[in-house]
């Protein structure tokens, strides 16, 4: 053979693969990138898969083997954001804010009215945290000041088509309103709304609101203190589930009982009543809109069966009975409620008690010796002042009440209104009817004199004390039933008053006309008063804040059942400048309707800034502007005249003119002729009525509008005592 054939064989192969070295080169570079791209995906697998580990194999692996990932965070802190009129809110969220951080969780605490949620609120949506919102529904269902901004924001994004329906999809949050049933028709109006609001822009709520109740007849937990302290030990409990990655439903009774979550740790909750959906579609407030309920209605799984469950026929039975057993438990309940409000009576072992532990503990702040549950006593600064034998209130200066022989105390705690000038700063509670445990009114009258007694042996050896007025003090006289509250709610306001009257006691009471029927039903006092804050409806609306709708008819029947009482009545106008004090035609007609045998006028008193009052001292009225009022009035109901002046207390006088005798004013009271008239009442059966102008006293000069002195002239009380009344019965 040929050498160089055998040459030419031998590199023929190599020259081959000189020849296609381009195809070898793209096959390696194809193989190389198919390796590439399979050592991604598997990467992205087990990064996935990272979440179904289970937490001790992960520490396992971290301690043992080799951290494959970093451990994922599901909760990075908590945003808690507060509206709030009266600082309940604020309270609230400091006690949510320490029992977060006993979770090691970072928290901040942030008030509403310095959020810009234009700017901010989207940051939520990606940082991991839970967002809670307190927040409080103020007058007439609006958000308190500090929370007007953000609702309106959240309202008008929520409405806005050019915000999409999933702006805020990730943010997750809860909500906890603060209201009071007793406004049925907005009862926790602003807490219902943000939480429909930040739903219906995609935010996921991740437990069902709660609802805290003022009315502790209401409540489910009797009071808004442990309605919060329930709603908040059901956040915690659903923060440490968050925590471990977990992402079961809200617990809220979503609509048409569906609530669907997907896989632990995943953001993309189906949100209650709302149904999976590929792709995103906006949601329909009308007929998606979560179902209305609190945090304290969520039950346990096996309490309600959702409507795609599958039920044995055999277990029908079961489920129809226990079913029957609720109903009939719920009206069982309901029924007893309804007798219990119908008769508005208790034998003390119904019903929850109007004073909270909150409210017991703010009231023996401001003074109050509270007696059993709805009722107290407080005594007044004219009491010590009278002690010391310097002046006394007007009602001494109008009516010759012995200041210091005077008890303030009140049945009732609860009102049927929230007015602007409330001197308690609405630490009361309030109702439209008695829905609370009821104390007997022999166990009220004594605890109330006990305890006011008490508050006198206090000034004992006081210097500047009187000792013979000290000996008079422990002598209770008069009972002003104007404490705080509304003492005609009391259902048995007649027989506390019969046991006032039997122990010589006179009395004064006061209501804010909102009780006609407890008016005209209401035995003889020595005094009735009926507080005449406005003249119109719409000015009634706005100082009284009234809870019934009917509030003005309310008012106006009131007035016109204080005209059929033949005892002394009186008219009690509070003038508030820039409120009421422009009303004069109106308030003279109201005089003609009720036909008061008195008028008090007096200026609004500032008892301090108040965050649930927009009152300041720019509302009260110089003494100069109230006696200008008075003359006014007066030109314009012609059978009064101004009696008295009290310059201390910016009050004034008018009295019907026949008080007016021989030129001389009668306006004081002769007690002791009055307890005889009350009592010869009761003698003969209710029949034997007697008159205002039957007990009535000679009213002292130093007393009278325009009179020089001011002061007490105990001579004019001893002549009282033994002159006794003038009966002009024909005069």
């Amino acid at each position: 053979l040929d050498p160089s054939l055998d040459v030419w064989d031998l590199s023929s192969p190599l020259l081959s693969l000189w020849i296609n070295r381009f195809y070898i080169y793209l096959g390696f570079a194809f193989g190389l990138s198919l390796w590439i791209f399979f050592q991604i995906v598997i990467k992205k697998q087990a990064k996935n898969s990272q979440t179904s580990i289970p937490k001790a194999t992960q520490d396992l692996m971290t301690n043992d083997y080799i951290s494959l990932h970093k451990k994922q965070i599901f909760v990075s802190g908590v945003k808690i954001f507060y509206g709030s009129q009266t600082g309940t809110a604020k309270g609230f969220a400091a006690l949510l804010a320490e029992a977060v951080t006993s979770l090691n969780l970072p928290v901040e605490v942030i008030n509403l009215k310095e959020y810009d949620p234009d700017d901010h609120l989207t940051e939520e949506i990606a940082s991991q945290n839970v967002c809670a919102f307190l927040v409080a529904t103020y007058t007439d269902g609006r958000p308190p000041e500090s929370a007007e901004w953000f609702c309106r924001w959240l309202e008008d994004a929520a409405s806005d088509f050019r915000f999409s329906k999933t702006y805020l999809k990730g943010m997750r949050y809860a909500v906890f309103g603060l209201g009071n049933s007793a406004y049925l028709s907005h009862f926790n109006k602003v807490g219902k709304s943000v939480d429909k609001w930040l739903w219906m822009l995609g935010a996921r709520r991740v437990l069902a609101r709660g609802e805290g109740d003022c009315d502790v007849v209401r409540s489910k937990h009797g009071s808004i203190e442990a309605d919060f302290m329930a709603w908040k030990a059901k956040f915690i409990s659903r923060l440490q589930v968050l925590e471990k990655g977990e992402n079961k439903s809200c617990g809220s009774h979503c609509k048409k009982g569906k609530c669907e979550s997907k896989s632990p740790g995943s953001e993309e909750e189906t949100e209650p009543g709302s149904h999976p959906q590929h792709g995103s579609q906006p949601r329909d407030p009308e007929e998606e809109e979560p179902w209305e309920s609190s945090s304290e209605e969520e039950s346990g799984p096996d309490e309600h069966l959702s409507l795609n469950s599958v039920v044995d026929v055999e277990d029908l039975g079961e489920i129809m009975n226990r079913m029957k057993k609720e109903k009939r438990e719920k009206d069982h309940r309901e029924g007893n409620t309804s007798l219990f409000r119908n008769t508005g009576k208790s034998d003390g072992s119904e019903g929850r008690a109007m004073i909270t532990p909150a409210l017991r503990e703010a009231l023996v702040k401001q003074g109050y010796q509270l007696i059993g549950s709805h009722s107290g006593v407080k005594l007044c600064r004219w009491t010590k002042s009278m002690l010391r034998g310097r002046g006394g209130c007007y009602k001494h200066t109008f009516y010759g009440i012995e200041s210091h022989r005077c008890m303030e105390t009140t049945p009732s705690l609860a009102c049927a209104n929230k007015c602007v000038f409330c001197w308690r700063h609405h630490t009361n509670p309030v109702g439209m009817e008695w829905r609370w445990k009821m104390d007997q009114p022999e166990m009220i009258l004594k605890e109330a004199v006990e305890n006011h007694q008490n508050m006198i042996k206090q000034f004992k050896g006081v210097p500047g004390v009187k000792p013979e007025r000290f000996e008079e003090g422990m002598k209770v006289k008069h009972c002003a039933l104007s404490l705080v509250g509304e003492p005609i709610m009391y259902p048995e306001i007649n027989r506390f008053l019969q046991l006032l009257h039997h122990c010589k006691i006179s009395s004064f009471l006061v209501t804010n006309a909102q009780f006609p029927a407890e008016i005209i039903n209401l035995k003889p006092v020595t005094q009735l008063y009926v507080s005449v804050d406005a003249s119109t409806k719409d000015s009634l609306k706005k100082i009284d804040r009234p809870l019934f709708k009917d509030f003005w008819q309310r008012f106006l029947d009131s007035l016109k059942a204080l005209a059929a009482k033949p005892q002394r009545t009186v008219y009690r106008l509070t003038l508030v400048k820039s409120w009421n004090v422009d009303e004069l035609q109106a308030y003279a007609e109201l005089v003609s309707l009720g036909h008061p045998d008195f008028i008090e006028v007096k200026g609004v008193t500032y008892c301090g800034e108040s965050s649930a009052s927009s009152l300041t001292m720019a509302n009260v009225p110089w003494h100069e502007e109230v006696v200008r009022f008075v003359r006014e009035l007066v030109d314009l109901i012609p059978d009064y005249e101004i009696a008295c002046e009290h310059e201390h207390s910016n009050c004034l006088l008018i009295a019907h003119r026949k008080y007016k005798i021989d030129g001389e004013w009668w306006t004081w009271i002769d007690y002791n002729r009055f307890q005889e008239l009350i009592q010869e009442y009761e003698d003969s059966g209710e029949s034997r009525t007697f008159r205002a102008e039957d007990y009535m006293a000679r009213t002292p000069h130093w007393a009278l509008f325009g009179a020089r002195e001011r002061g007490f002239d105990p001579k004019d009380m001893r002549h009282q005592r033994k002159s006794g009344s003038k009966n002009i019965a024909g005069h």
